[in-house]
């Protein structure tokens, strides 16, 4: 690997820039392809290069072939480097001490914000990042980016409402929102009232989860982490 390849790529995994790197098997040349742009020794044409930025954005390394460059196709195989996939909860709620460790076997770095100090406690999130500052705040302050997940789940619009404020404005790749249909509909009035856009209302997932019947804290955790992988994996969830 080339010096200017290699520090760039650690420069990018030291600012949490998502970054592939592209080796050409054949000659040995490396691209680094970034979420909106490229550098290296070769480019890349514009069907390759939309490949390997969505396998950059489902974490996928792997061989690529590009079939028209001549016969036997040119084969390429890309690294991913991403910042890890975050899922920041707002309520240290029962459902919340399920979905914590369901996350994070998925793969996600978890953190639960709430500012009620009995209920955010090292006891009831053993070995789980917490915050006890206002959900607004906190979320703000965790810079969120277009790999991290936000659930609300404490039922407070006091809380919730904020969180959700920050979180639509936000690049989230997920909102949720725990609430049934009737309580979202309140939801999304009181927040139309603070400048809300439809838009942006349409991207919370209310009730939160997949409709599986769930009804017990882990089961709603369940729905909940099966949301978000569809999501992210674009399986479809409504």
């Amino acid at each position: 690997m080339k010096r200017d390849i290699t520090e760039r790529l650690l420069a990018a995994r030291k600012a949490g820039r998502p970054v592939a790197l592209v080796t050409d098997l054949g000659t040995g040349l490396q691209t680094l392809v970034y979420e909106d742009a490229i550098h290296g020794g070769f480019g890349l044409e514009d069907d390759l290069l939309e490949e390997v930025r969505e396998r950059l954005r489902q974490d996928r390394s792997g061989l690529l072939t590009d079939p028209e460059e001549d016969e036997d196709g040119v084969q390429l195989f890309v690294q991913t480097h991403n910042p890890p996939l975050r899922l920041l909860v707002v309520g240290a709620v029962h459902i919340a001490q399920a979905l914590a460790p369901l996350a994070a076997l998925t793969g996600y770095a978890v953190t639960v914000i709430d500012p009620r100090g009995s209920f955010a406690t090292e006891s009831r999130f053993p070995g789980v990042s917490l915050h006890d500052s206002w959900p607004d705040e906190a979320l703000s302050a965790l810079t969120i980016d277009n790999r991290t997940a936000v659930v609300t789940l404490t039922h407070d619009p006091k809380l919730d409402d904020p969180a959700l404020l920050v979180a639509l404005r936000s690049p989230a790749f997920y909102v949720g929102s725990l609430g049934s249909k009737r309580t979202h509909a309140k939801r999304l009035e009181r927040l139309k009232e603070q400048g809300v856009t439809d838009a942006e209302l349409a991207r919370i997932h209310a009730p939160v989860g997949l409709d599986i019947g769930a009804v017990t804290p882990a089961e709603i955790a369940l729905s909940v982490i099966a949301q978000i992988t569809a999501v992210r994996r674009k399986a479809g969830a409504a």
